[in-house]
């Protein structure tokens, strides 16, 4: 009895106890903060003039730009390029969607068609053939423009081009619910658009029942040579009225906000995450996932099953095109993870969430 009191009645024992509980608490409270009320939708906000101390990892400088420009490797070699044509892409409607129903279609690249709550959501729409400073795409868009149902709100994840296309945003209506950063309003206020709700990190929204939270990513943001990360990055949890989760990361390295999402939004259905634009290592690993990291992601964030995206579509880097998709196969496997929760889709592809 006495060699059982001694460690909880120890002066020095209960103090470190103590102050140690009391960082646990403290690490807990900063891990899970309670979920923020959703804001107004289209509410005006002032925001930072710079979110540069959002970066997860110090942007690259001039020595990797001389290193980059002498290693010249920002496409695949031939070889790299020869499975082109052996690309999965089966172009097809979306599938019916009712109330109850969540169902996600594959456009190509970040793109995607969330069919939740009966709402159909847009991610990151590039329906081009081309966007700025890339080559033509190498399969076409999974979803013929004339077969996407009715747009009832459109989420933006940061504002490079392969992310947000201008002459896909035009043939929506201006009156379209636009989901976007902190600091992205404007570039569509620009526009016309009328419905624009800007978000920070960890903070939601609501449209007809489902909840859209931004959450953090591990990238950066830049569309001209004078707006280096004047707007914010990130990714989005959907939850449905069901409860039903969806998470689109967006374009992200891998890193420490996957654990916390996963804590904040326990549950998660299905995480949409980017396999893609990985080689070389030494300068894209801090912004892009490679294939094995998307699957530690998939399970940081507790998901379900992982649909990959970001590879496929644009050629970006230089791995060759079809290797991301052989990778991350090889990955879910070493991780014995059950085959039949990882959506490896073609471009086109669907499936319904049951």
């Amino acid at each position: 009895m006495t060699q059982q009191h001694r460690p909880a009645t120890s002066p020095p024992a209960s103090a470190s106890t103590s102050a140690a509980a009391s960082a646990q608490d403290t690490d807990r409270a900063a891990a899970y903060p309670p979920l923020a009320a959703p804001r107004p939708p289209g509410e005006y906000r002032v925001w930072p003039r710079t979110f540069h101390d959002r970066l997860t990892a110090p942007l690259p400088g001039l020595k990797a730009f001389a290193r980059f420009a002498r290693e010249g490797a920002t496409r695949p070699g031939p070889a790299g390029l020869a499975d082109v044509s052996r690309l999965p892409c089966t172009p097809g409607p979306v599938p019916r969607a009712d109330a109850r129903t969540v169902a996600v279609t594959w456009a190509g690249h970040a793109s995607w068609v969330v069919r939740i709550g009966g709402l159909t959501v847009l991610t990151d729409p590039v329906w081009s053939r081309r966007i700025l400073g890339t080559p033509a795409r190498i399969t076409p868009v999974g979803v013929p423009w004339s077969e996407v149902p009715r747009v009832d709100a459109v989420l933006i994840s940061h504002n490079h081009y392969d992310h947000l296309d201008a002459p896909t945003l035009r043939r929506l209506p201006r009156d379209t619910p636009v989901l976007v950063p902190a600091g992205l309003g404007r570039w569509f206020h620009r526009r016309r658009f009328t419905r624009v709700t800007e978000l920070d990190w960890w903070e939601a929204t609501e449209l007809d029942g489902v909840r859209f939270d931004f959450v953090p990513a591990h990238h950066w943001s830049k569309r001209t040579l004078t707006d280096t990360c004047r707007t914010l990055w990130g990714g989005w949890v959907l939850t449905g009225p069901d409860g039903k989760r969806v998470y689109f990361a967006g374009d992200t390295g891998y890193g420490h906000w996957f654990g916390r999402i996963g804590r904040r939004y326990p549950g998660i259905d299905l995480a949409l995450l980017p396999i893609g634009a990985y080689d070389p290592r030494w300068w894209l690993s801090d912004v892009h996932c490679d294939p094995e990291e998307a699957v530690r992601a998939a399970q940081d964030v507790g998901a379900r099953h992982m649909a990959p995206m970001h590879w496929g579509t644009f050629v970006l880097s230089a791995e060759p095109v079809l290797e991301p998709l052989t990778r991350v196969r090889a990955a879910w496997r070493a991780a014995g993870l059950p085959r039949e929760r990882l959506w490896d889709l073609p471009v086109g592809g669907s499936r319904v969430l049951e």
